[in-house]
């Protein structure tokens, strides 16, 4: 099989669908590649692709789910996105550009930018700094204690126990 041009995301080379399709056309000329709508709704679209033979036969299939407005692209084109992840599914099932990753090239590039997004967890507030929190409101710190516990996952009971002793 030729080499195909890849694009580095992450530091893994990554085939992009586009390539993969015109390896596709131009080394399977009697394969056909179709698109079937399973579920479209006003905010999410599920798509399945089919590669068939010159015999009529099953070669390989790919879905997609995308939902409207989850990454720059879904904002305006989550149909779309979603048949041309379908089609890079297939075509990775089918093995071409199937080096590294299954996952279309939108999709590895939106998990990274989840991943990077999402919000990192908060550390528990532990019992010694609990205690400190209960001290500082005793020593009239309450404003500078309610300014910290944002950045804590605190336990219903401890809340509870500041919320009572920074009202009084």
């Amino acid at each position: 099989m030729n080499k195909l041009k890849t694009v580095n995301i992450k530091g893994k080379e990554y085939v992009e669908v586009n390539e993969r399709l015109k390896f596709f056309r131009s080394n399977y000329k009697d394969w056909c590649l179709t698109s079937d709508v399973v579920e479209l709704t006003d905010d999410r679209c599920v798509i399945k692709a089919t590669i068939f033979d010159d015999y009529g036969n099953i070669r390989a299939t790919g879905h997609a789910y995308e939902k409207e407005g989850s990454s720059f692209i879904n904002k305006t084109s989550f149909v779309e996105n979603c048949e041309t992840s379908a089609w890079g599914r297939a075509l990775a099932n089918l093995g071409i550009g199937l080096d590294t990753s299954v996952a279309s090239y939108e999709e590895v590039a939106n998990a990274v930018k989840q991943q990077a997004d999402a919000p990192k967890a908060k550390p528990k507030l532990d019992e010694d700094k609990f205690n400190n929190m209960l001290k500082a409101i005793e020593a009239g710190k309450g404003d500078a204690v309610k300014a910290k516990m944002p950045n804590y996952d605190i336990e219903d009971y401890q809340m509870n126990v500041l919320k009572q002793k920074l009202n009084g």
